[in-house]
């Protein structure tokens, strides 16, 4: 299956649920009014778009009407989709130059963390990239076990603790190994949970301290792993993370198993936080880069 085309039917059901709703509209209006403008903001919220996004989109999508003169409901469409493309640009490239560099990846248990680190791992190293992963998620045994099942899935190195050590000094046993067998990226699964906040920014500062004194010019990511089908949870979810982690960039997860796709559009314009991938399967190669223009146009091809 084609990149696009795996993006396609990644997103079916998020497609079925938006586009459906924003057509049945647009055919019920005759003419280009405030009420036709309504109608779609209230769908966009129910499309889990979120309020601010919605918003923006209709008072955008009101000024390009007037501008442009358009009078056919059908030519709306057009407009909304280039809004969204709009919306969703921005540097969706991983900061991984140059080598070696640390991603950090964050997120709550169950949301796909480490088979999303699993994933990203396979795809770094298809891309000539030489990876180690550290098992900082010390919390539960069964996320060391996972990573390590993922890491001999993506034929890569793993470096690991007993469970409850001290993550920090995972990542510092993982550094050092990377430097010794001159890896390019660190991928470190951390912080699986939200419920004890003082001890998650405890735990997270102590990492960001090891990285610093063992690589000081070390390019880095945080990347918050999010949970597509919890749609306007995943905004909540999120806006925990960020109260104490610099977080820079989003993946977003299990996006083929949900029609609340949509809430991508709410994680960029409430976060101001680039999705740079989207997961739309339970296959190793199925985490896509993420680009606004193949996004959209998945969900708006007829």
């Amino acid at each position: 299956m084609g990149f696009f085309n795996k993006i396609k039917e990644g997103l079916k059901k998020t497609k079925s649920n938006f586009i459906n709703k924003i057509n049945s509209a647009i055919k019920i209006f005759s003419k280009i009014d405030e009420e036709l403008f309504e109608e779609l903001e209230e769908l966009l919220i129910t499309s889990d778009v979120g309020a601010l996004a919605s918003q923006r989109i209709c008072d955008d999508l009101r000024k390009i009407v007037k501008k442009e003169s358009i009078k056919d409901p059908n030519s709306v469409k057009q407009a909304l989709k280039d809004i969204l493309i709009e919306i969703l640009e921005g540097d969706c490239n991983l900061n991984i130059e140059p080598p070696p560099s640390v991603i950090l990846v964050i997120g709550v248990n169950g949301v796909g963390k480490t088979t999303t680190i699993g994933k990203l791992a396979a795809k770094l190293k298809n891309d000539g990239k030489n990876v180690i992963l550290g098992a900082a998620d010390t919390f539960r045994a069964a996320a060391i076990d996972q990573l390590e099942i993922w890491a001999e899935r993506s034929g890569v190195d793993i470096v690991k603790h007993q469970q409850g050590s001290d993550p920090a000094a995972v990542v510092f046993d993982t550094i050092c190994a990377a430097k010794s067998r001159d890896k390019d990226i660190v991928i470190c699964d951390t912080a699986g949970r939200l419920h004890n906040k003082t001890n998650l920014m405890n735990e997270l500062g102590k990492i960001e301290r090891v990285i610093k004194r063992e690589l000081p010019n070390a390019s880095k990511e945080v990347l918050l792993v999010l949970d597509a089908t919890t749609g306007q949870n995943a905004i909540n979810q999120a806006k925990g993370f960020l109260s104490f982690a610099e977080v820079t960039g989003i993946i977003l997860t299990k996006l083929d198993g949900t029609a609340k796709g949509a809430v991508v559009l709410a994680i960029k314009e409430e976060l101001g936080i680039p999705v740079k991938f989207i997961g739309l399967g339970e296959q190793i190669d199925d985490l896509q880069p993420f680009s606004a223009k193949q996004f959209v146009d998945a969900i708006f091809e007829e």
